[in-house]
């Protein structure tokens, strides 16, 4: 889809349901390749980011086919190469994290220096420390990194910074390495609890997934297992203040209430009514948002991947709101595009300052990365006139058929693309 046309005002209403995590699956599929025998997932969500994943497990020799809708089979018995290449990790940093899986199974790997959405300095040196810690041998040249280690042992690894990524990486390599390795200030995001789950099914001892201490107990060996993804809390999110912004009802079913609580609580102040469910989130909003100030910061603070779209409903709320980025410098390249629909924003580095203005009005804008195509679409939805949206490549990286859903709660939006349930991904 070259662009998506969105004619602002329609009061989104009805009933959704949230798609599997991107970014859990995209870690349990990485980690899926530390297992000898067949891996089931389900609920794998139909998204660019999934279909580059497994392109790069068919690189890597590992068996990977869709065998039904949103049912993935991986047999990852035989690593047929250990060398993950330039052009499929260019496209998507999370295809970076099968550094650690290949070395080890293999006691070898060779990756590309990580690509993906330009959104900040995201550096691989917490993920090479903790290899380093375990007994590998890392070298980093002409764009690529080695890491070599036949004899890989447990070890005490510290992160400065509790980066999710680098939690994952090394829980995932650890898992195979004789002995016990502890990671302490690890992240906490729900995504690891799912991986250190899925990876416990295959035969991983993990304990403490979710704390700042992480426990892995390395094993032998791991063997395939049947996993079902959990619903992507940050598509639950981005639909939430879409509902919001157009004074909607909207109900997200297949969420996990405890996954968006810090999201749920800030959507509240700005005057949205949200009931949560076992499973399920109710939002509903009948007047202008209220201004509000959030700040970033890793679970359980305020999602960075929720920024971008709660500040595009904070441009059209009632007086001025303060948003500060704290975990990726770059999260503000949307600012630009939102002026250009009449927001009033004046951002300085990491903070920005936005003024609520009564009305948006359509433009002709560009997505600049995924979060910030969304912040732009949910713009649209509330702006006076047609906005039309270009770069939805970034937008269908990581939301699943966002404009047919958007369409079953009445917006007027089109055309809509069908290229991802159209698109074939069997081998």
């Amino acid at each position: 889809m070259g662009k998506l046309v969105i004619t602002g005002g329609a009061r989104l209403h009805g009933t959704i349901r949230s798609s599997g995590s991107k970014n859990s699956t995209l870690a349990i599929m990485a980690g899926a390749l530390l297992g000898k025998g067949e891996t089931i997932l389900r609920n794998v969500p139909q998204i660019g980011d999934v279909r580059t994943m497994m392109d790069m497990l068919r690189a890597l020799g590992v068996h990977c086919e869709e065998v039904s809708r949103g049912v993935v089979r991986i047999d990852a018995t035989e690593i047929g190469t250990t060398e993950a290449p330039y052009e499929l990790v260019k496209r998507m940093r999370a295809s970076f994290s099968v550094l650690g899986p290949i070395l080890a199974r293999k006691g070898y790997a060779k990756v590309a220096m990580p690509g993906g959405c330009d959104i900040g300095a995201r550096p691989i040196d917490l993920h090479v420390k903790g290899m380093q810690a375990l007994g590998a041998l890392v070298n980093i040249e002409h764009g690529y990194v080695e890491a070599e280690g036949d004899s890989l042992h447990g070890a005490q690894v510290y992160f400065n910074l509790p980066s999710a990524g680098a939690t994952q990486h090394i829980m995932t390599t650890a898992c195979l390495v004789e002995g016990t390795t502890i990671i302490s200030n690890a992240a906490m995001e729900p995504e690891v609890v799912e991986l250190a789950n899925m990876l416990r099914q295959m035969g991983a001892r993990i304990h403490g997934a979710g704390t700042p201490t992480v426990r892995i107990e390395g094993v032998k060996e791991l063997h395939g297992t049947d996993y079902t993804i959990v619903a992507d809390r940050m598509e639950a999110g981005t639909f939430a203040v879409a509902a919001t912004i157009t004074r909607g009802d909207v109900t997200i079913e297949d969420v996990r209430p405890e996954h968006i609580e810090p999201f749920v609580l800030k959507l509240r102040e700005v005057g949205a009514v949200v009931d949560m469910y076992d499973n399920a989130m109710r939002v509903r909003c009948n007047a202008r948002p209220m201004a509000t100030d959030i700040m970033t910061m890793p679970h359980p603070g305020f999602p960075t991947d929720l920024q971008q779209p709660f500040a595009a409903m904070l441009s059209i709320a009632e007086g001025v709101s303060v948003v500060t980025e704290n975990v990726y410098e770059r999260r503000f390249k949307y600012v630009n595009e939102m002026i250009r629909m009449g927001a009033d924003i004046k951002q300085d580095g990491r903070s920005a300052v936005i003024t609520g203005v009564p009305k948006l009005t359509g433009a002709q804008v560009t997505a600049p990365d995924l979060r910030g195509g969304a912040a732009l679409i949910c713009a649209g939805l509330a702006a006076e006139g047609v906005t039309e949206v270009s770069g939805l490549e970034h937008v269908e990286r990581g939301y699943e058929n966002l404009a047919g859903k958007l369409q079953e709660l009445g917006a007027d939006v089109g055309p809509v693309s069908n290229n991802i349930e159209r698109e074939t991904i069997l081998v």
